[in-house]
């Protein structure tokens, strides 16, 4: 997810007078859960290129003492533009923000709290804020702006999506050389676009950068951009969020096939299985279906996901998500949550037909984490750095290349066949994907179809597992949801 730009992320000094900044290391006497005694770090890894210092790369590192061969998990977030934080401060490290049971903010002060669902309790966290968020900067070239423009870097060079993937491929083996943890079992955690990065280094780390892994975490991820961005000309990004919005229709009382007893999970599953079989054909072939089955099914999927059959008519079943979030509940005043649907917020422009937002996740609980982050690494570690955190930039979101070196009718872009190619070149390497039942911006459909598309092997397949769970793209803000996640996990990791 991307926000706001909180500063200029200007390169930070020249090679010449270079040096790196000073990080920090606290020891903490025990934490919740039972867990003992613990070192904190926070600090940069300088990235460099033709020996010349390119970027200085921030991290926030949790160990036990003394446990060189316990498992170590390096950790991201997504965006393109955002940092660590929502991870590290919402669900896996030992303190983390407080929320209400469904996720909602409390009343400031927001103070941090013991986190009793930390990860820490069976493996050691690395949290890596790409270049351009959290504390990481670039590292100034020297060249004056003119010289820049006329070379044509209008970017900076980490914002795209190779570059991206070998800075994060130089991080981990730097860090691992640095901190002598090459016996680690090594594991990689990342939500959103952080999934999609997992997805590519599950590939690039181990074939082109010697490290092995023995997990990889997939939350809430987007793995394939031609699914993100629909059209009146394809099919697949309108099926996918068809079961979200249904369980969203369930979950506000909008739903007319729902069953007397039925939760809105089992819901969505029968939502997804008519998607596939009815609805599916005719988004594909439109009046090749014929006119009365295409009105039969676009009726029948207005009252499945709770809008007018008109609307479903005029939008011949292809709904948008930011639609549907203005207009479910609008008889109501209110309007749902993008990246969590069972959220809701007072419509701010009731007369207006675009959804303009605020959106109860992306926008209203930023400010919860941006305290939490900056409480724990400035008091509660101990930094003293004059930088400010950025949680997300919209500077680096609307910057990100996908790879300025492909033809433009290369347009595939996706990291499946990556993780295809990571699970035959290690055979050990466990995959967890996870995705929040309310998101309709990686919706859990998406991932349960394309993991179908695989074609792996029996003893690959059983190396892949899923599980979604109540809750938007940070599902781990519900509480229940939290330790359903950390439970899972902590089997997956001791399995």
């Amino acid at each position: 997810m991307a926000e706001k730009k909180e500063e200029s992320l200007a390169p930070s000094t020249k090679p010449e007078d270079y040096s790196p900044p000073k990080g920090a290391r606290r020891t903490f006497a025990g934490g919740a859960g039972g867990i003992g005694e613990y070192e904190a770090e926070a600090d940069w890894i300088v990235l460099r290129k033709d020996e010349k210092p390119k970027a200085e790369m921030f991290f926030v590192r949790y160990s036990l003492k003394d446990a060189k061969r316990r498992p170590l998990t390096f950790v991201f977030n997504g965006g393109p533009g955002s940092s660590s934080v929502y991870l590290h401060m919402g669900a896996i490290g030992p303190r983390r923000a407080d929320f209400a049971e469904r996720g909602d903010p409390l009343p400031p002060p927001h103070a941090l709290v013991d986190n009793e669902e930390t990860w820490l309790r069976f493996t050691d966290l690395v949290f890596i804020d790409p270049v351009g968020t959290g504390l990481s900067r670039m590292i100034d070239d020297g060249k004056k702006d003119e010289d820049k423009k006329a070379e044509g870097k209008k970017e900076v060079e980490y914002w795209q999506l190779k570059r991206d993937l070998e800075s994060i491929g130089e991080f981990v083996r730097k860090f691992l050389s640095r901190s002598g943890r090459w016996e680690s079992p090594i594991y990689l955690a990342g939500e959103s676009y952080g999934g999609f990065r997992v997805a590519k280094l599950a590939r690039l780390l181990q074939q082109d950068y010697g490290v092995g892994l023995a997990g990889a975490v997939i939350i809430s991820p987007a793995l394939e951009f031609t699914l993100l961005d629909g059209s009146d000309y394809d099919a697949l990004m309108w099926l996918d969020s068809f079961p979200t919005m249904a369980a969203a229709a369930a979950w506000h009382g909008k739903a007319r096939k729902i069953e007397e007893g039925e939760t809105h999970r089992a819901y969505a599953d029968r939502a997804a299985a008519f998607a596939l079989s009815d609805l599916l054909p005719v988004i594909a072939g439109g009046d090749l279906v014929g006119a009365e089955r295409r009105t039969r099914v676009l009726d029948e999927a207005a009252d499945w996901i709770g809008i007018p059959r008109a609307a479903m008519e005029a939008k011949n079943g292809r709904v948008p998500i930011d639609w549907f979030s203005k207009n479910l509940l609008r008889d109501r005043g209110l309007q749902l949550g993008l990246y969590d649907s069972s959220a809701t917020v007072r419509d701010p422009y009731p007369d207006r037909d675009g959804w303009v937002g605020p959106d109860p996740t992306l926008h209203v609980i930023e400010r919860v984490f941006a305290a939490g982050v900056n409480s724990q690494i400035r008091a509660g570690i101990g930094l003293e750095t004059e930088r400010d955190y950025a949680t997300s930039s919209d500077e680096v979101n609307e910057a990100w290349k996908v790879d300025t070196r492909k033809h433009a009718l290369e347009s595939q872009c996706g990291s499946v066949d990556d993780l295809r190619y990571g699970m035959s070149l290690n055979p050990h390497m466990k995959v967890r994907i996870s995705h929040g039942v309310f998101d309709l911006v990686t919706p859990f459909f998406s991932t349960e179809r394309i993991a179908r598309l695989m074609k792996l092997d029996p003893e690959r397949a059983r190396m892949l597992s899923l599980r979604h769970y109540d809750g938007g793209h940070m599902f781990y803000t519900w509480r229940e949801s939290r330790k359903a996640f950390f439970a899972d996990m902590k089997e997956f990791y001791e399995a």
